[in-house]
């Protein structure tokens, strides 16, 4: 039989060890998404956007960059992939298809194409916050 005393302390080990994987999984699951691959990529953060400098020269996936395309550039995320990225200030939402690798600066996440970014209003701004959702790999 156990006894009261060693019940309590287990008790509470256990509740303990509980919160802690709760947080940690909610922690994690608000800021990333996991790929096929098994990388984990940021999905909230600031989008930029690229354009004629940039028309109708070859993307990292091989394709001819059209500024006029529903297109984006991620550092990590699979070739093909559609993402719809949210504004978080309410400017709406746009699908994108993953084409190009970058950006190359600190704390963006995705590259728009003219396009993609001229539907979420962010052209004259150049940045803007957003959210991305992964739609398909």
């Amino acid at each position: 039989m156990t006894s009261a005393k060693t019940l309590i302390p287990l008790q509470y080990i256990a509740l303990i060890l509980t919160a802690l994987c709760m947080a940690v999984g909610c922690a994690s699951s608000s800021a990333t998404v996991t790929s096929p691959d098994g990388a984990d990529h940021a999905v909230e953060g600031k989008a930029s956007w690229y354009g004629e400098q940039f028309h109708g020269r070859q993307t990292a996936s091989g394709e001819t960059y059209d500024m006029h395309a529903h297109t984006a550039a991620h550092r990590t995320l699979p070739f093909g992939t559609r993402v719809r990225v949210d504004s978080k200030n309410g400017a709406g939402s746009v699908v994108v298809r993953i084409t190009d690798r970058g950006p190359f600066v600190d704390g963006r996440i995705i590259d728009l194409s003219y396009a993609a970014a001229r539907e979420l209003s962010m052209i004259q701004a150049g940045i803007l916050d957003v959210e991305l959702e992964i739609l398909g790999w």
